[in-house]
């Protein structure tokens, strides 16, 4: 029996070691099916996301006159009906076939381009995905529309600059509602609606990260903001909770990058930040993270008038509808994080439900929230104005009528007292009209008082003393300091 064992375990492991080589060949030589194919064209370059069954190696080579890129995919397939709408972006057509064993696809262009491209895990709705980017060539650089430099060049008061961020978009569709709205679409018209209405105001303009349905990564739309000198960025979502809950109503979000955060907060910037992921980056372009991450550090001024304009914000949508936070939200969202433009990230309503989607899907209601959120941005810049602007010009021309309308009811005053011979309230009117004019001299700013907001801690804020505040609007102030809410207070210089 022993001289029996031993080729029968010879044999067993001959044929463990040929099972062991088909599984090895079978896995080697497992087929990546190319089930889907998506082209989107954007400003700078055109995007084409092939969607895949399994992962693949592949081989990208430019060809030129006609110029055409090629993709070989090993052990490649083509799935039942594959193909893509040409004329989208560089692409003008697109065909496959195959070549030397491998799926070959040719996107044929309309001109040059640069290719990158990169391989996709799974993420979201996704599977695995081959992303290749044609981006515009170094001699065709993207370019800015218009800039404030001419105004400011000319000595005219410039606009404020507002950035209109439509969120998602492309190959990252965000939330879907039941009954089959997508979010990039609707949050992209009513982007469009505001920014319409922006460059309809006196002193405004406005500038849009993206103008159709293509993919931007979330750094490049704040980067977009710096790049036009933006005063404000402004992005535009529609909130969504799991299994079609009942929440429903607008909210205002802000950066914040430390401290306690509610549930709902981490649980939208976990889904927000997951655009990305789902959008696909490229990872050839990461050497600059760490300057962001050391300008987190500035970022108190800006998040303190993020803070300011989302409260006038919110008050407007308020007014026209339901609201899911009363106040002013915050939460760690990477699309908030330019430490030099004040952001907030605008939750117009909840897409999972069915009233709001209703709402999202009407042209009438996202033009009236396109309307509330310019009120509220209106409202801030009004409020604080940035210097050298024609908001800014506005107030000082509002100071100025304040401080002579004071001297002619001074005067005026002075004349009717003369005239009825009241000889001891001469030198206090006279006193009163070189008062105003002192304070038309000295005013460095407005205030218009918030609910909450105490005559000590508006001027701790402008750094001023109680009395010279109380001086300076001593018309106003009732007796023991009392202020009312909507009042405007003049703020003078020390």
């Amino acid at each position: 029996m022993r001289g029996m064992s031993r080729p029968s375990l010879s044999f067993f492991a001959f044929l463990c070691g040929v099972l062991v080589c088909a599984a090895t060949a079978a896995a080697g030589t497992s087929t990546s099916t190319v089930n889907a194919v998506r082209i989107w064209g954007g400003p700078d370059s055109t995007r084409v996301v092939f969607e895949l069954s399994a992962p693949v190696d592949y081989r990208l080579f430019q060809l030129s006159k006609p110029d055409r890129v090629v993709l070989d995919l090993d052990n490649g397939a083509f799935g039942k009906g594959v193909g893509a709408k040409p004329g989208k972006g560089v692409v003008k057509d697109m065909r496959i076939g195959h070549f030397q064993g491998k799926a070959r696809i040719v996107l044929d262009l309309d001109s040059a381009a640069h290719p990158k491209s990169f391989l996709l895990t799974p993420a979201g709705q996704y599977g695995y995905r081959l992303v290749v980017d044609l981006g515009t060539p170094s001699g065709k650089p993207s370019q800015i529309v218009r800039t404030i430099d001419d105004d400011v060049a000319h000595g005219k008061p410039r606009p404020v600059v507002i950035a209109v961020d439509a969120g998602h978009g492309g190959d990252d569709p965000g939330a879907r509602g039941q009954g089959g709205t997508l979010e990039k679409s609707v949050t992209l018209e009513i982007a469009k609606d505001l920014a319409k209405l922006i460059d309809a105001q006196s002193g405004m303009h406005a500038v849009l990260t993206r103008k159709g349905d293509y993919f931007v990564p979330l750094e490049k739309r704040f980067q977009i903001a710096r790049e036009h000198k933006a005063d404000l960025f402004v992005s535009i979502h529609a909130n969504s909770c799991p299994d079609y809950c009942d929440a429903r109503g607008g909210s205002v979000w802000v950066l914040s990058t430390h401290g306690k955060q509610s549930e709902a907060g981490k649980w939208l910037a976990k889904s927000e930040n997951a655009s990305d992921l789902i959008g696909g980056v490229s990872l050839d372009d990461k050497s600059h993270m760490l300057a962001s991450v050391l300008l987190d550090l500035s970022q108190g001024a800006s998040m303190h008038a993020a803070h300011e304009v989302g409260s006038d914000v919110l008050t407007a949508l308020g007014k026209i509808g339901p609201l899911y936070r009363s106040t002013v939200q915050g939460a760690n969202f990477v699309v908030l994080r330019s430490p030099d433009v004040p952001s907030v990230l605008v939750e117009t309503a909840f897409i999972s439900n069915r009233s709001d989607e209703r709402r999202l899907d009407s042209s009438k209601d996202r033009k009236r929230l396109a309307e509330a959120v310019l009120t509220g941005v209106k409202q801030y810049f009004e409020n604080t104005p940035p210097p050298g602007t024609w908001f800014a010009e506005q107030r000082n021309e509002r100071l100025h009528l304040t401080a002579d309308a004071a001297i002619e009811v001074a005067a005026n005053g002075k004349t009717a007292a003369g005239a009825q011979a009241v000889v001891p309230d001469a030198p206090t009117m006279v006193a009163s009209v070189k008062n105003v004019a002192r304070t038309d001299a000295d005013v460095q700013d407005m205030h218009k008082v918030s609910r909450g907001e105490t005559l000590s801690g508006i001027a701790q804020h402008y750094g001023v003393s109680m009395t010279a505040l109380r001086s300076a609007n001593s018309s106003k102030i009732q007796t023991g300091g009392g202020i009312q809410v909507g009042q405007v207070l003049l703020i003078p210089s020390s």
